[in-house]
């Protein structure tokens, strides 16, 4: 347990947390403890004496506090070593309301849907809006809701460590939500089922129409759209802007068929000018001189993967290659410094 507190009381979380809905935890509202700027300090203007006995008996009651929620004493001098500015903490204010949220019912259920504490301490860390809310009540009807369809008990918790805020949405749109990615052909017992579900949870339904008529403009169908969500469903994250910029740079620029972009939908979300621009750049003088046929995997591998195998090849057929792809990288991030 002395780990476990030394691990909460170093998160930063929201100024207000357990708003409501424990009924273990008395106190309407905390600041988590930061080490820095909680600290309680004695005023200005006391002596050296009365702040050294200040510092003695805020120590005591601090001592009293963590001994009375069950801390052994040798747990007590751990966090002397290991967290020494504990003791100049305020033990009301700042302790006790962490001892509560460890000791609660909260802690206890996403401990239980995670495995570990570890995985707790992550997912708090990820999202601290957890603590704000009856975890039982605001994601366990959710978490049910993958469970009645088959969706794996460890698929549900890897996503709940990795992503927790997506959880927190109403139960009747969770249930919409996750009936239409099982109408649209993906295996529950898949992560990317998740990935689909948490996708869409991102966007309204507007959105999402917006999208998809985008794609159209560009000649896909509806099935060729939703391939392309299945393959890469975090391609339909990206902007109704950053779609149109990516479709006119393959189809006008590169002269690739727009179904052809469809069937890889990874292209979408890569960054346009960080990864799509440079490395277009690099493809098309290759292509100008016979050296490659098509694109395969030279937009979305690796930058070690791409010099390795696009660029230190042809060093000798293009001198300064790579000095062409690193000044085009470099007017790229100018141009997007100066535009607003």
């Amino acid at each position: 347990m002395s780990y476990l507190f030394r691990r909460i009381l170093l998160l930063r979380s929201p100024s207000s947390v357990f708003s409501h809905g424990f009924s273990e935890c008395p106190l309407k509202s905390l600041r988590f403890l930061s080490t820095s700027s909680e600290v309680v300090s004695s005023p200005k203007s006391a002596s050296l004496a009365s702040n050294a006995v200040w510092l003695k008996n805020n120590r005591k009651d601090v001592i009293a506090l963590l001994a009375n929620h069950g801390f052994s004493q040798s747990q007590i001098s751990d966090l002397a070593k290991r967290l020494p500015q504990i003791f100049s903490a305020n033990p009301e204010e700042s302790l006790l309301p962490k001892l509560l949220f460890l000791q609660s019912k909260a802690f206890d259920y996403i401990q239980a849907v995670l495995g570990t504490e570890e995985k707790a301490v992550a997912a708090i860390k990820r999202f601290a809006g957890i603590l704000t809310q009856d975890l039982r009540i605001s994601v366990g009807p959710n978490i049910e809701i993958l469970k009645q369809i088959g969706v794996p008990d460890s698929n549900i918790s890897t996503y709940l460590q990795q992503q927790p805020r997506m959880f927190f949405v109403s139960s009747i749109r969770f249930k919409e939500i996750v009936e239409r990615v099982t109408e649209m052909g993906f295996n529950p017992q898949r992560l990317q089922f998740l990935v689909a579900v948490f996708a869409l949870r991102s966007m309204t339904k507007s959105t999402w129409d917006k999208k998809v008529e985008v794609y159209r403009k560009w000649g896909l169908s509806e099935e060729e759209i939703r391939l392309a969500f299945r393959k890469n469903p975090w391609g339909m994250r990206a902007s109704e802007d950053k779609i149109n910029d990516v479709m006119d740079f393959f189809v006008n620029k590169i002269g690739c068929e727009s179904f052809l972009v469809a069937r890889r939908p990874v292209l979408i979300a890569l960054s346009l000018k960080k990864r799509i621009l440079p490395r277009g750049y690099i493809y098309q003088v290759l292509l100008s001189k016979g050296l490659i046929k098509n694109f395969s995997s030279l937009f979305h591998c690796s930058e070690n993967r791409f010099i390795e195998k696009f660029i230190n090849p042809h060093k000798e057929q293009i001198p300064g290659l790579l000095d062409l792809y690193k000044q085009k990288l470099m007017d790229l991030e100018d141009e997007q410094v100066r535009s607003p």
